[in-house]
């Protein structure tokens, strides 16, 4: 299995558009070593969360591992967190926008509206059943690796062209902004 970031699959690749399969033998080797390379991926190219499909496997399984970086200076730091064949089952009421990359789309950013509030059921990785409430941005970052799961990618959820900007301006105007 590859470790660098450079095995991200970016957009136009046929797999990033299919439904992703549930994943039945959560203790497979295969499976196991998956999840670590995908927590690797995700530190290693500055990211707040990946979804298997990202990498080449359709299959229902995405991380979570919210901390500042380069990319996400203000991201709240949490544990990274396997989720197996995720559900989400709730939301609350309320959406906001908010900028978001993806690996996947390398070079831009969009102002994507997300529920502030999920709630998910999935496996951990040792194969548990687990249920969890996430609030904004962790809760962001949950629909937007589900999305993977579904065969979208954030510019799917824009709003308005104008809600879709370079990386370069990015960092430019919204980070230098926040600073």
């Amino acid at each position: 299995m590859m470790t660098s970031a450079n095995s991200i699959l970016t957009l136009g690749h046929p797999i990033l558009r299919q439904p992703a399969t549930a994943i039945d033998d959560i203790a497979s080797c295969h499976v196991q070593q998956l999840i670590d390379h995908l927590m690797a991926t995700t530190v290693e190219a500055h990211g707040v969360g990946i979804a298997a499909p990202q990498m080449g496997y359709s299959w229902q399984l995405l991380i979570i591992a919210s901390r500042p970086n380069l990319r996400y200076p203000y991201a709240p730091t949490m544990e990274p967190t396997a989720l197996i064949n995720p559900r989400l089952v709730a939301h609350g009421d309320e959406r906001e926008k908010g900028w978001e990359g993806c690996l996947s789309v390398p070079g831009w950013r969009g102002k994507v509206p997300r529920y502030r509030e999920v709630e998910v059921e999935y496996l951990d990785r040792r194969g548990y059943p687990r249920r969890q409430v996430w609030q904004d941005f962790v809760a962001r970052i949950f629909q937007h690796e589900y999305d993977h799961l579904n065969g979208y990618v954030f510019i799917d959820r824009l709003e308005a062209e104008q809600d879709l900007i370079s990386e370069e301006d990015f960092q430019r105007l919204v980070i230098a902004e926040e600073i």
